[in-house]
């Protein structure tokens, strides 16, 4: 059986792929693991919509400040500059395009970049949207991690998502356990997939037609 990427490793490939002087947005869950991939060197600048702008993850040595979290209620550092501002304010810049890249977690994503995150659609169910739908619309770039297929083996890389939506048309690129993909205007484009993977197992483990980049490797 060929192996997968771990969470960790699929934060990792996120973070190595945002250039320096970047602000960015993490979404709760997967995506906030790439936090740890950055140090100040890096010149990421990372914003937490609950009013954090140069957030950064807490070294070992860093005391524990129990009112510094980012919106998953995680203990967080600041970077050097970092600053602190009203709710209100942070989802003006998240709205306003002032963000280069938000990375976010999903149950699915369409061929054409349609984003379903917040709702499973189960009746009885509560459920919110929070701020990925700002996110999704206001972030001049939308990466997202997620899983690749479903636990009982449906694809999350769907022709039509059948979930309710986030946003639409606004991925940009995907990352999962078992590749990572571009969205074109011809679809899903493969960029790099795990190794040892073959072309027909990843398509065969996906809903929507695939696409293969011509200089596509398999070295994660």
């Amino acid at each position: 059986m060929t192996r997968r990427f771990s969470r960790a490793e699929i934060a990792r490939r996120a973070a190595a792929d945002i250039p320096a002087g970047s602000y960015v947005n993490l979404g709760i869950g997967m995506p906030v693991m790439a936090l740890d991939y950055w140090t100040p060197e890096h010149g990421v600048i990372v914003h937490s919509e609950n009013g954090i702008l140069g957030m950064r993850a807490r070294a070992e040595d860093d005391p524990i400040d129990p009112d510094l979290t980012n919106a998953a209620k995680q203990n967080v550092a600041m970077s050097a500059g970092g600053s602190f501002f009203n709710h209100a304010d942070s989802f003006a810049m998240m709205r306003g395009g002032h963000l280069d890249y938000c990375i976010l977690g999903a149950y699915q994503v369409s061929e054409t970049g349609d984003l379903a995150n917040w709702s499973l659609g189960q009746p009885g169910v509560a459920a919110a949207v929070g701020g990925a739908m700002d996110l999704a619309v206001g972030a001049k770039r939308v990466h997202v991690l997620m899983e690749h297929s479903t636990r009982d083996g449906g694809s999350r890389l769907r022709r039509v998502c059948d979930l309710p939506l986030t946003g639409s048309a606004c991925v940009d690129r995907v990352y999962t356990d078992l590749a990572t993909l571009d969205v074109t205007p011809e679809g899903f484009l493969v960029r790099s997939m795990v190794p040892g993977l073959s072309r027909e197992a990843l398509q065969a483990a996906t809903d929507a037609p695939l696409r293969f980049a011509q200089d596509i490797n398999d070295a994660g």
